[in-house]
């Protein structure tokens, strides 16, 4: 058990004690004189602790200050070992039934000056607390609570009296039925401090929200008084219900309150009644909110809807001017970089209604933007490779390596870049393929633009034999190239012979063309090279190996 406060601990045990001893050393007395020297184990271990409590309480009569409270807090201790060897003494009946029930009779008679006396000193605490300022309230709530769960402790420690006697055979039928009324009424007692301080916490919660901040601090701490309170009367009514239920009195609606007020999921949930009473009481609170609050909340939710329909307009509208925007020539802008502001005003537009349509149902943003800030922590841990790619996809949109069109070479892929995303690229491939790229493949990777370039340079070797007229060739190629229609004239396309190699004599050629007419040239001159050369009589030399066969004779085989 919890130790009383130094201020009221030293006044109120010794009172809760002070009839107790005068019995208890009277009863001591007349055993020392009448009780036999044969004593039995159960017998020696009451009479030591028995005697232990006679010099406790002998020394407590002199004491004072610290002293005084170690006494107090040894005499409380050495009672408790008192009780726990009579329940044992009980349980085995290892001592006669007549000095049990002195010593049960004894502890009923504490017990009872001890419940006198701590409903008058709650009561006046309680006056106390109700007169004094909330900052001096919680000093005396500190009091309050152990003197409250003192009382708790001595309405268990009598049950447990009544039940020790009953089974020693007193009849306890009248005082059990006194401790059940008491119980009862207790309860109800209990139960309703619970919901009046339920409530009181629920009022300060909305005036706090509704309130400005040089009042907050006043609030807040009426709110932390009346949330201790609340605590205690629940620890209060949670051991009252334990009782109740061993004396078979129906605590199903105090269980009910105990689970609407607290939120704990205990096994008394399963009990029928109880989950009876749950949805019972949530029923009827159903149908009262609905009376009460269904016109307001309605007319709430038709305003919702209609901002939302309000906000699924102006994204359409702000998407069309972005659109008109970024489509300007003195912009700029990347095909990408469209698309991407396209498609972000729309959904900030969204983000916007949907926030300012729930804070007209009531709903407060505040801790659902800071909720989103946790959580996005949280989701940036949990996601770094799909936060790499977007990074990456902002580097992308920034430099502007290729736009939506170019045909690239980009993550090991080549191929046309059909559309992007802050997060992935997609590719088809010459052969009319789709594959998707990670940006931070990308971007940590070689990117080759293809046809970023309005004006490509068309690479060609051409190679002739070493007996062909090299001046002719030239000319011929010359002729090809000059004559091909796609063919630029700036920049001067460039012919010359390049290498003398193995087996052939190389040319270059190298015209400029467009960037689209890049292949229709390159296979275009290629073929016409063929024609020309061949019409021509120019060789175009190819990889050859000669074979020489040596021939043995037939009989240098016969004598090997």
């Amino acid at each position: 058990m919890r130790r009383l406060s130094r201020g009221n601990r030293g006044f109120s045990l010794l009172c809760l004690w002070a009839a107790f001893f005068v019995a208890f050393s009277f009863n001591v007395h007349a055993t020392q004189e009448t009780e036999s020297p044969q004593l039995t184990k159960a017998e020696q271990t009451l009479e030591r602790i028995n005697l232990d409590l006679k010099d406790l309480s002998d020394a407590l009569a002199s004491a004072s200050g610290e002293e005084k409270d170690a006494l107090q807090l040894k005499l409380f201790q050495k009672n408790e070992d008192l009780r726990t060897a009579l329940a044992s003494a009980i349980s085995r009946e290892s001592i006669p039934k007549e000095k049990l029930i002195a010593q049960v009779e004894m502890q009923q008679n504490y017990s009872h000056g001890a419940t006198v006396y701590l409903e008058d000193k709650i009561k006046a605490l309680n006056e106390k607390i109700n007169s004094a300022k909330d900052d001096e309230r919680l000093t005396l709530l500190n009091d309050y609570q152990e003197l409250q769960h003192y009382q708790d402790t001595v309405i268990e420690a009598n049950w447990q009296n009544i039940e020790w006697l009953k089974k020693l055979g007193v009849d306890e039928s009248a005082a059990e039925a006194s401790f059940r009324d008491l119980v009862a009424k207790r309860l109800r007692l209990m139960a309703a401090s619970v919901e009046y301080f339920s409530q009181q916490i629920d009022l300060v919660g909305k005036q706090l929200t509704a309130s400005p901040e040089s009042e907050k601090s006043s609030l807040q701490l009426s709110q932390l008084v009346i949330k201790q309170r609340m605590t205690i009367a629940v620890d209060s009514l949670s051991s009252l219900i334990s009782i109740g239920d061993q004396l078979d009195i129906d605590t199903s609606e105090y269980k009910r309150l105990m689970f609407e007020v607290t939120g704990s999921i205990t096994q008394d949930l399963l009990d029928g009644q109880v989950l009876l009473s749950i949805v019972s009481h949530w029923s009827t609170n159903i149908w009262d909110w609905i009376a009460n609050n269904a016109p307001q909340h309605l007319f709430q939710l038709f305003v919702f809807g209609l901002l939302l329909f309000a906000t699924s307009l102006m994204a359409k509208l702000t998407r069309k001017v972005i659109s008109k925007t970024v489509v300007s020539k003195n912009l700029k802008l990347s095909q990408l970089m469209q698309d991407f502001f396209i498609g972000m005003s729309g959904n900030i537009v969204w983000v916007i209604g949907i926030l300012v349509a729930l804070s007209q149902i009531g709903l407060n943003l505040a801790p659902v933007l800071t909720g989103f800030g946790i959580a996005g922590v949280i989701i940036g841990f949990a996601l770094q490779d799909t936060l790499s790619n977007f990074a990456a996809g902002m580097m992308l949109l920034i430099y502007r390596p290729f736009d939506v069109g170019d045909f690239v070479f980009a993550g090991g892929v080549d191929g046309k870049v059909s559309h992007m995303s802050l997060v992935n690229t997609t590719i088809k491939t010459f052969d009319n393929q789709i594959i998707i790229i990670p940006n931070s493949k990308i971007w940590g990777d070689v990117i080759k633009n293809v046809t970023h370039e309005r004006v490509r340079r068309v690479d060609m070797v051409f190679g002739i034999g070493y007996g062909d007229d090299l001046l002719k060739a030239e000319s011929v190629l010359t002729e090809i190239v000059m004559n091909h229609p796609s063919v630029l004239r700036t920049p001067e396309p460039n012919i010359k012979v390049h290498t003398l190699n193995t087996s052939s004599v190389d040319f270059i050629v190298r015209p400029w063309v467009k960037t689209d007419d890049y292949w229709d040239v390159y296979w275009d001159v290629t073929k016409e090279v063929k024609l020309r050369f061949d019409k021509e009589g120019i060789s175009i030399p190819f990889p050859q190996q000669d074979v020489h066969l040596h021939m043995v004779k037939e009989n240098e085989t016969t004598e090997q």
